[in-house]
Parts: structure tokens; sequence; C-alpha cells
């Protein structure tokens, strides 16, 4: 075995890479070690070529319940399809490794990355990002440059990299950042409406980090020494073909195609004119073959040419597709309280993108219960994306949410997590749901203004209130220009999707994503100035619709009312076997829960109903007063006397002894079950009790 190894300090503690001795049939393999993190990644490619126009890499990410010690639950005890965090974690790999392979490298290749320990005090998901640009580079595969990943938190003040959990969770920032040698590739993560300046700063101090890595990976590879096999050249461009459609007009006549505003109306007058084109081209050619390899290359010619003249007009002229300026937001107008049953609804349209988002409010049995490596708890915010396939005019077969959903979803919840109030301050389960209505550029971020407007719309206590905004580039020769509120076509041929969230006050979200490789740092800097230019525009315009947080609750939302009982009164209010509390709730038509502290929430959509359980559980804790006088009611009748109600839920015995002054030697046909009587609360043999005689006196 020629097993070789690097190691690299990051954090301030050792890190690991290994080679040569596990899953030595892949093209690449490694296993990388931090604290007691360990992860196998596996890196294949296929022997040919594959006829696609794309990269095709697939990233698959998986935790293992025994690398923690665990079992898996359910009938099966093995470990199902992929979960959010494997999901998401396979995204995070995906998206700085895709732009650094070959323009026209067309071998499918896969990435597998198992987790075979888990330690907290190193989270495995840098880890494997680290290991998958460490596999290509110990394999035969060819990669222009090799990438790194740490996270970086700050937390009281500090800024710490490759935090443990329990770090993590303190901290006010916590990013997830990429990058080559050249520059910063990708940014994920989440902070506590942090300025923008705080964030360049953890950027840059990851980018530190990112450089040893990078370091190790390359000394790996230099001991391994791999021969990458060759990547075929892209086929010449027919220069005849080329030259036939500019004589045709087709420079012109794509011009007037780009200047089209809608975007359906744009993209068929651009088919239809290319279409148009070839046909002229091939007028007069008799041999099919001819035909469609003229055909093929002017296709390729055309695609070309409407990426180049896109860049070219927003350089050159700073004018985009849809006529704005590059700083220029598009029209906004939304609505809230659209849906008249729901808690809390709006519409969010910017442009040709457009949200429906609702927000429902439920109890703490409502939460979302998560088990992840990572993360353990009851969710009380929940957001879902949906991305359904009318949003684009496109026809697909529908099924559970994909991997763009779930890592647009978790975007657009990180996003609000920071303002959404503690469950010392709001008691409410509260799940945002995003239907995309239509998309044309950041439906994500619509999904962030949509959920901020729904939950205010339902009443939710935000702290702050939270709006998203994607950014663009375009990068020609040495100019680079950002866009802002970038179009779906601006980021299919731009250079960089950068997605930032915040309030008023700062950044909650951060994502970012290029093409490029890398984005120098003044570009950053002026995309993130011109990216809080831009929200602080849409958080006004959300605020002239609303403002704050409703003060009433949707008529179909529960209410929570809360009392304190003593916890010694618990069991009184259960009852055996849960029979007084299933009792309260069948007949006020309500559910209690019950707190070890002696917190007792009743959730009811009726305010009457809920007052009637309160009652009745205050007069079940509630102690009757020795000497104090109450007007009980006859709930039954017995020989030795009667049973009264002095307040709900709290009964006691009226001996008949205790009737009148003189003795009673029956009680019959001088009270019935029903009756309210005056009693007054006595010491008795056995403890409290009630007397009619007491209450009465001398006057009976």
């Amino acid at each position: 075995m020629n097993v070789q190894s690097v190691s690299i300090e990051v954090g301030g503690r050792p890190l690991t890479i290994e080679t040569g001795k596990l899953a030595k049939q892949a093209n690449g393999s490694v296993v990388i070690r931090q604290d007691d993190s360990m992860v196998l990644v596996t890196a294949c490619a296929s022997k040919d070529d594959v006829p696609f126009d794309f990269l095709p890499l697939t990233v698959v990410y998986q935790d293992r319940t025994a690398a923690s010690g665990s079992i898996p639950g359910g009938f099966l005890k093995r470990e199902g399809r992929p979960n959010e965090r494997e999901t998401l974690i396979s995204r995070l790999i995906d998206r700085p490794i895709r732009p650094q392979f070959p323009k026209y490298f067309r071998r499918e290749m896969q990435v597998i990355a198992t987790v075979m320990s888990y330690d907290p005090a190193s989270d495995t998901d840098v880890l494997s990002m680290c290991a998958t640009a460490a596999a290509f580079a110990v394999s035969d595969i060819p990669m222009t440059d090799p990438i790194a990943g740490v996270r970086i938190i700050r937390l009281n003040g500090e800024w710490l990299i490759n935090p443990s959990l329990e770090q993590q969770a303190g901290s006010d920032i916590n990013l997830v950042v990429a990058g080559s040698r050249a520059g910063i590739s990708m940014v994920e993560g989440a902070a506590s409406e942090a300025p923008e300046e705080a964030m360049m700063e953890a950027m840059e101090l990851a980018f530190v980090e990112i450089q040893k890595i990078i370091d190790g990976i390359e000394e790996l590879q230099a001991k391994v020494a791999p021969t990458k096999f060759e990547v075929a050249a892209p086929a010449d461009i027919n220069e005849d073909v080329k030259t036939s459609l500019l004589e045709l007009g087709a420079q012109a006549k794509l011009d007037d195609a780009m200047g089209i505003a809608g975007k359906h109306e744009r993209n068929s007058g651009l088919k239809n004119t290319r279409n148009a084109l070839i046909e002229a081209l091939v007028d007069g050619v008799e041999d099919e073959d001819t035909v469609a390899a003229m055909t093929k290359d002017a296709k390729k010619i055309w695609d070309k040419m409407v990426s180049e003249t896109m860049r070219r007009n927003v350089v050159e002229s700073g004018i985009r597709i849809d006529g704005r300026q590059t700083d220029e937001i598009r029209h906004i107008w939304l609505e809230v309280g659209v849906a008249p049953r729901v808690h809390g609804s709006t519409i969010f349209t910017r442009g040709e993108t457009q949200a429906f988002v609702t927000a429902t409010l439920g109890t703490e049995h409502d939460a979302q219960h998560v088990d992840f490596a990572d993360e353990k708890e009851d969710r009380r915010w929940m957001l879902q994306y949906n991305f359904p396939p009318y949003s684009t005019g496109e026809v697909r077969r529908m099924g559970g949410p994909k991997r763009r959903e779930i890592g647009h979803g978790k975007l657009a919840h990180r996003a609000l997590e920071p303002v959404f109030p503690s469950a010392e301050e709001y008691k409410y389960v509260v799940r945002c749901s995003s239907d995309v209505l239509e998309s044309n550029g950041s439906s994500s971020m619509a999904t962030v203004c949509g959920a901020t407007l729904s939950m205010l719309d339902a009443g939710v206590p935000l702290k702050a209130p939270v709006a998203g905004i994607a950014m663009g580039l375009i990068k020609l020769d040495d100019n680079y220009v950002v866009l802002s509120d970038i179009l779906g076509d601006e980021d299919h041929l731009g250079d960089m999707d950068f997605k930032v969230t915040g309030t008023p006050n700062g950044i909650t979200a951060f994502q970012m994503d290029t093409k490029l490789g890398s984005i120098p740092r003044e570009v950053m800097n002026k995309a993130m100035t011109q990216a809080k230019e831009g929200r602080m525009h849409i958080l006004g315009k959300m605020a002239e619709v609303i403002d704050g947080p409703r003060q009433e609750l949707s008529p179909f939302a529960p209410r929570i009312t809360s009392i304190k009982i003593k916890p010694d009164k618990i069991r009184d209010v259960i009852g055996k076997g849960g029979i007084v509390i299933k009792e309260i709730q069948s007949t006020c038509d309500v559910r209690v829960s019950i707190e070890d502290s002696g917190q007792v929430d009743v959730i009811s959509t009726n305010a009457d109903n809920a007052k009637r359980a309160i009652e009745w559980i205050e007069g079940i804790v509630r102690e009757p007063e020795l000497n104090e006088l109450y007007m009980a009611k006859v709930i039954a009748l017995k020989d030795f006397g009667v049973i009264v109600e002095l307040f709900p839920g709290n009964e006691m015995l009226l001996h008949i002894s205790e009737w009148d002054n003189k003795r009673t030697a029956s009680l019959d046909g001088l009270v019935s079950i029903g009756d309210e009587i005056l009693i007054k609360v006595v010491n008795g043999r056995k403890g409290l009790t009630a007397s009619r005689k007491a209450a009465f006196g001398e006057s009976l």
C-alpha cells in the first residue's frame, strides 16, 4: 500500500488528509480527520465523455448513525433517503467544486462523502468539502484549481475557525467560506443583523485558513503524483457559418430581439429570430447532412452571440436585458391578508417573480422534531419553499421537494431565524409555506420578503422585518459590473449569484456562488454596498403595506391562554389516568398543555370555550378559604348530606348535620340537584367542610 498523508493546523487543531489505504478502486479517495470526526470521500469518473451540454457532476453526502454511536429508528433500522442536512451539505460541496473543472469537460462524475466518525467538536460539512477537492487532486481527473472551505464564527467578539456545535450555537455570525488561490468562490451562512464590514472581515480571515488547506492538498497531490487524462479540445467554430449569419444581419436582429422586455416574449423573439436566420442560411442546400451540420453550428454560434451581446450591453452602456440600470430594482407590488381563512398571507411580486406565502400558527404539539447529527431539537419556526412547474410556464412531473427547493427553503428560513421571537416571548409555533407563482430571478428572496409579510399579517411579533435581494455580476475582459435584482437570464448568462438578506440594522443571511472561480475583494465590497441599498428600498416598499405585527389574530387562529398553578396541583388537573384533563378538553372543546413548572396553556379558536376551561382549572387548583362564604351548586344527593361545587372543579361535602341549627332527619324535599345555596367553609373532623347553618347563623 502506498499510503500518503498530510497534516495542517486549521483553527488551532490538526487536520489530516490521507490517501492510498481505503476505497482504492475509485479514481480518487481520501480520509479527512479533525478531532474525532472522520469522513471518507471518493471521486469517480466515467471512462468516456457523455453527450451533455453541462458538467455531469453528482455529489452525495451521507451521515451514518453509527458514526455518532446510535442505531436508526423506525422498523427497518437503517438509513433512508437523504434528510435535510445531507441534502444541504451535498449542495454545499457541489457549488464551489463545480466551477473548478475544464470548461468542456464532459465525463460523468460522482462524489460520495461517507461519515465514518462524528465528533460534535468538528462538524463534517466543511471537512467533506475539503476532502472532495483532495480526492480530485490525487485522482486522474483533471481539475483546474483546488479549493478548500472552512467555517468561521464570531463568538463573544472573537473569530473561531471550524468551531464546535456548542460554540456555533452561541455565535452571532456563522459562515461557511470556500475559495481557491485566487479568491473567494462560495459563501453560505447567517448572522444576527451583522454589518457588512463584519462579513467582509470574516471572509478575509477565512481566506487565510483556506490557503493553508490548499497548501496541504497540493502537498498531498505532489506525493501521489497522479497522471491526469486529457480533455478533448472543443470543436472549432465554423467561421464560414458565422460569417454567413452576420451577412444575414444576425447581430442587428439579435439586438432587436434582446430589447424585448417580457421574459417569454423575449425568449420567443430570440428563438424565432434564430430559426429564421438558420432557415435563410440553409436555403438552397440540398444535402441533409450538410444542413444538419450547418444548423448545429449556427445554434452554437447564436448562443454565444446572445451571451456576448448581453455582456457587452451591460459593460459598455450599463443597460440590462430588460432596460434597467445596473442598480435598479424591478417594480414591486404586494398584498397582505389575501386568503381569508389563512392566519397570515401575502402575495409578493417583484417584476416577473411572484410568491404566495402563508403563515400558520400552531402550538408546541405542532413543532417539528429534528434529529440530525448537528441538530436535535423541536423547531418552533418552519419554512418550506415550493417551485411548481407553472411558475416558469413549463410542464414537469410533480413530486417531493428537490435539492434546489430544500436549499432555497433553508436559505429563507435562515434569513428570518434571527428575528423570530423566543419561546418566552411568543408561545406559538409558526409554519410558513411559499408557493412560487412566477419565476424570473430570485424567487428565494421573494420568499424571504413574503414570509416576513405573512407573519406580520398573522400577528407574529418579529424583532424586525427582513428583506432579501439577489445580486449578479458580469465580467468582460478586466471589467466587472455588479447587477441588482437579477433576472433569470442574467443569472444563467452571468458570472455570480449573490443573495443577501437583512433588516434595517444588518445582514441575517448570506449566500454567494460564482462561475469565475473567485471574486476580487473590491468587487465583493461593491456588491455588498449595492445590495444594502437595494434591501433598504425593498424594506421601504414592504413598510408601506404593513409596518408591524397585527394586534388582532385571525378569527381562525388558535388562542393560547396561559395561567400558572402550583406544581403540586398538576396531578389534580390531570386526574387519575388523565380523566380530569380529558373531560375539560372534551367539554370545553379545547386543548390543554401543562408543563412541569406549572405553566398551563389552553388552546382554542373560541374565546368563550377557553374562558370556561380556565375557570374550570382555576377551580380545581383554587383552595377554599376558612370562614369564607360561597354560593355553592348542589351536584349530588347523598343519605348523609349533599355534594356541593364551590367553583368549577372544586367539590365539598355539606353534611346533613350542617344543614340547620335544629336536627334534620332527611333532606328529601329540602334541596335538589342544581340548587345554589349559601355555605360557609368551616373546620370539620377531616379538614375543611361546608356548613349551611354557619353561613346563616341565628337567622335559620
